[in-house]
């Protein structure tokens, strides 16, 4: 999965359901989430529910891999979805925008991701052309803080 938005002052951990679809996932159900989200575009997005997935970082022999509850919305993202602080203290991560990486144990060792930059960038001019077509400044994103994971 790529495009992942690290965004250590989120409190939830997001999956937009156009990447659920992208991986064809089959025969699951959400758990139900009555709480809507907020700060997406400033409006209450409903979620759609939660669904618990691996998620692994890094590559082997450098890799984690843990089971998310990712809270699933249908809203339109240049990402793939959204790592907020649970996935990053779960992951015991360690960030570094001026560095573009992220650290987090494995097993004795470190592990490390490295942003994209021209993914970030294009992420981020995407966001800010479609804030203009509807008349709104982008609401998330940063050139630092997308990785491929």
């Amino acid at each position: 999965m790529g495009k992942i938005f690290i965004d250590n002052g989120s409190s939830v951990i997001v999956l937009f359901k156009s990447t659920l679809d992208q991986m064809k996932m089959e025969g699951f159900e959400f758990e139900p989430i009555s709480t809507p989200l907020y700060g997406f575009e400033g409006h209450a997005i409903p979620p759609l529910g939660q669904i618990v997935l691996p998620l692994s970082l890094g590559t082997d022999p450098r890799r984690v891999t843990k089971m998310i509850a990712f809270t699933v919305v249908d809203n339109p993202s240049t990402y793939n979805g959204i790592l907020g602080q649970p996935a990053l203290k779960d992951f015991r991560v360690v960030a570094s925008t001026y560095h573009h990486k992220l650290k987090f144990l494995v097993g004795k060792g470190v592990g490390v991701l490295c942003g994209n930059q021209k993914v970030a960038r294009r992420c981020y001019e995407r966001i800010l052309k479609e804030g203009k077509k509807r008349g709104r400044e982008h609401s998330h994103g940063s050139l630092s803080s997308v990785l491929q994971l």
